[in-house]
């Protein structure tokens, strides 16, 4: 496993995060407890997870996963830079109660303490904004996070689905009051989806934090959907928005160029997909987020695929970036 320094922070993490998202809903517990067991046999330390995921009536289920995992014993705490979320509706029936969402710092303190019970631990490393909060005050937001950074419970902050100018705004007030402020940003960002490129990353690497990119193979399209759609096995790959994708002429003429130029070079999608992240400028490392030892075993193998300039300036071509800012829509 190779490993980075998250951001400016002297914190290593491995360039390949396991993102927890299906533990729950798609894979049970004790197969969730095999994945994590391998990724981290497999040099893996950086786990994501949320306080939402499980999602509907299982909102927490995911994290509960965690903890029993952690549970075990065999120093997989302490092994693992633990990394979870805070910001959406915990009711289950979708009402939550006043107080009981979004980036108050009452919110902020039940959500954590919450948390922490489900993950059975005593600390989060990372403690992640999964949205910004319009209504909540930046120097509420930053307050209620020195108070838990003062008593343990979080080590790091970092934000998710953040504009560049967030990022601005969150870390020059933080600054300004002596805080240490967002050391990552968790981002949409794959071959598809590039307008990160435009501010985001720019405003990143401007402010020390590193780049997380959650959803790298674009809800599986960059995971050779056309290829499984022909061989019968990709149902899931051609439902809901990857189906709706596919269903674009443009954007099915884009992903057979994909398939067609990685089966040239003899490389599998959903490897190259990842790989390209890695060649990316100020970015931390993927979010995998496996159902079965499979894609944990391919998303592993993409952390030592070596792409060539050849390669990668057909991928520009077939995926164009948006440039960079503000040329891209001034002059």
């Amino acid at each position: 496993m190779k490993y980075t320094q998250l951001g400016r922070t002297g914190l290593k993490v491995s360039r390949l995060v396991l993102g927890t998202m299906n533990f729950g809903p798609q894979t049970n517990e004790s197969d969730s407890h095999a994945l994590m067991d391998a990724a981290l046999d497999a040099g893996v330390n950086f786990f994501d997870t949320a306080n939402v995921y499980g999602w509907g009536e299982n909102k927490g289920r995911t994290e509960e996963i965690l903890g029993t995992w952690f549970a075990q014993g065999g120093d997989r705490r302490d092994k693992v830079v633990l990394a979870t979320k805070v910001y959406g509706n915990m009711g289950a029936d979708g009402e939550a109660w006043p107080n009981h969402d979004k980036l108050s710092a009452l919110n902020i303190r039940r959500a954590v303490d919450a948390s922490l019970k489900r993950l059975q631990t005593d600390h989060i490393d990372l403690y992640q904004f999964h949205h910004v909060d319009r209504s909540t005050p930046i120097d509420e937001i930053w307050q209620a996070i020195d108070v838990l950074i003062q008593q343990g419970k979080v080590l790091y902050a970092g934000s998710s689905n953040f504009s560049g100018y967030k990022i601005a705004q969150a870390n020059e007030r933080a600054r300004q009051r002596g805080s240490y402020g967002l050391v990552s940003e968790q981002c949409i960002y794959n071959l598809m989806q590039r307008d990160a490129e435009m501010e985001v990353i720019p405003a990143a690497q401007e402010y020390g934090l590193g780049v997380i990119p959650w959803s790298p193979l674009h809800g599986g399209l960059l995971g050779g959907a056309i290829r499984k759609e022909r061989d019968g096995g990709g149902a899931r790959s051609t439902s809901g928005r990857s189906g709706e994708a596919l269903a674009d002429p443009k954007t099915r003429a884009q992903i057979q160029a994909y398939e067609d130029l990685l089966e040239k070079h003899g490389l599998e999608p959903g490897e190259a997909g990842l790989a390209w992240l890695l060649t990316r400028p100020g970015i931390t490392g993927p979010i995998s987020g496996p159902r079965t030892r499979e894609q944990l075993d391919s998303a592993l193998r993409a952390v030592e695929l070596e792409l060539s300039d050849e390669v990668l300036a057909a991928l520009d071509e077939i995926f164009p970036g948006p440039g960079p800012s503000p040329e891209n829509f001034a002059w």
